[in-house]
């Protein structure tokens, strides 16, 4: 592909499916054509992002084949976003996970159950790992798990073995991501960030063994062992004089339930030795980790609950610094959140998908999943980078176009820069497009409409690109 004609999506989709291997390279040309389309105009509907029929025909061709598989578009995504944290000493990968309510009036498609197994709705689940850098900007899905569900529960879960229970999936993420930074980013550290259904003695042990650092909001406080043999646990080493203190302010995302804040903090510090039974056959085993309490003493909106964290992690906690470093880790958890939004509901909207099956739905909603992490990872961009040339991230017949519509809707006293414009500007501009008011849409740009404004802005930069090759235009 030539670098200088290709817009920003298609770089984007050879970058990112480039390298999957599908047994043909004609399949593959075909998923990038696909990924490509499908950034510039997301949906969930196949039908709402190829309206020409050879088209959509060919993407149903590809995601009914019996040759594509969907683990090796999963593994070219997953060594992409690994790629792009090679420079990096460490990652957060924040991994969760989460369910996609999908049609199925008649139950005949080969779906599970999601949500509570009563109220009887169908879909598929999903465990996610997206990749973070430091700065809090999203580098791409390192590992997705797909299953359906059982119709009805599993009785004794607490005693499964951990790959018979659905924390089985979280730990092929850990596995996964291991595995893919092993091979594309092997200077860099992956650190896991995991919510409190994470504080599982066998997914414990299991991230222990990964080689890589990782910190778990604890679900309990966890009894630990003690010098003098007595009953002792973590909130007990914690109170103690010796923990590491201080207080902070933390940046709180808006979500729903949290009010988008600047909030006062305090942390606490100790090293334990966590006391871990296994159920299966009763027997106690220790893990040494650190504990990091992170509790908001400010003003909390009303309605609103304080922020509260005890979190255990390997990462050694020497200083309060550290403890600083391991709670502004986890705040990065909440881009999973957004990420989720931006799929699901939002841009792709992978949920209105009226697929047919569970493969279909995976190599689909995978794609969508790509795009969801890249529109998040503009966003996050344009605020932490702002000064970056737009030419990072959009192709230069974009940049151009974008400067066209931006001259012809400019305000009456609003200045046009000479040159190409940084990045933070060029996104603002893209938001526009899409329905961006400024200050009265209640923050910087977001991804529903950074997505609008993309999609609008795709026709007008091809035709400048067409425009250009066939010398109609400079």
């Amino acid at each position: 592909m030539n670098a200088e004609t290709a817009t920003s999506a298609e770089a984007w989709a050879e970058e990112e499916f480039g390298h999957a291997d599908l047994g043909d390279k004609r399949r593959t040309r075909r998923l990038m054509r696909m990924a490509a389309q499908a950034a510039q105009c997301p949906s969930g509907k196949v039908s709402e992002v190829f309206h020409v029929d050879a088209e959509r025909q060919g993407a149903y061709d590809l995601l009914e084949s019996p040759h594509v598989d969907a683990g090796a578009i999963l593994e070219a995504l997953g060594i992409a976003s690994a790629r792009r944290c090679a420079s990096e000493l460490y990652v957060f990968v924040a991994i969760d996970g989460t369910s996609l309510t999908l049609t199925d009036h008649n139950r005949s498609k080969d779906f599970g159950t999601v949500g509570t197994y009563g109220r009887g709705t169908r879909g598929l689940n999903v465990v996610c790992g997206l990749a973070v850098d430091a700065q809090g900007v999203p580098c791409g899905v390192t590992s997705m798990q797909w299953w359906a569900r059982d119709l009805k529960p599993k009785e004794n879960s607490s005693k499964r073995k951990l790959h018979d229970k659905e924390l089985g999936s979280w730990a092929d993420v850990i596995t996964e991501t291991s595995e893919r930074f092993a091979k594309a980013a092997p200077g860099s550290c992956a650190w896991f960030q995991l919510d409190r259904e994470a504080d599982a003695w066998q997914l414990l042990l299991h991230l222990s063994e990964s080689g890589h650092w990782f910190t778990v909001r604890g679900n309990a406080n966890r009894r630990i062992l003690s010098e003098t043999g007595a009953r002792r646990y973590v909130l007990d080493e914690l109170a103690r004089p010796s923990a590491h203190r201080g207080t902070f302010s933390l940046w709180i995302s808006a979500a729903p339930g949290r009010t988008e804040r600047v909030a006062s903090m305090s942390a606490q510090a100790a090293q334990v030795t966590l006391f871990l039974r296994d159920a299966w056959n009763k027997r106690w085993c220790t893990l040494p980790l650190y504990a990091v309490r992170i509790l908001e003493t400010g003003h909390v909106p009303a309605g609103e609950e304080r922020i509260d964290w005890l979190l255990y992690t390997n990462h050694p906690v020497h200083t309060f610094e550290d403890a600083l470093l391991v709670a502004h880790g986890y705040s990065t958890r909440w881009r999973i959140e957004d990420f989720f939004r931006t799929w699901k509901t939002g841009q792709c909207n992978v949920e209105s998908t009226q697929l047919q099956g569970i493969q279909q739905v995976k190599i689909w909603g995978s794609m969508l999943a790509a795009i969801a992490a890249r529109t998040e990872r503009l966003k996050h961009l344009a605020r932490t980078r702002p000064d970056l040339p737009a030419t990072e991230e959009f192709a230069t017949h974009e940049v151009d176009a974008l400067v066209l519509f931006k001259r012809k809707r400019k305000k009456k006293n609003e200045q046009i820069p000479d040159g190409i414009p940084p990045l933070a500007l060029a996104v603002q501009w893209v938001a526009e497009l899409g329905g961006y008011t400024g200050k009265s849409s209640g923050g910087p740009p977001g991804s529903v409409t950074i997505s609008r404004g993309l999609e609008r802005l795709a026709p007008a930069a091809e035709m400048l690109r067409v425009l250009r090759e066939d010398g109609l235009a400079r």
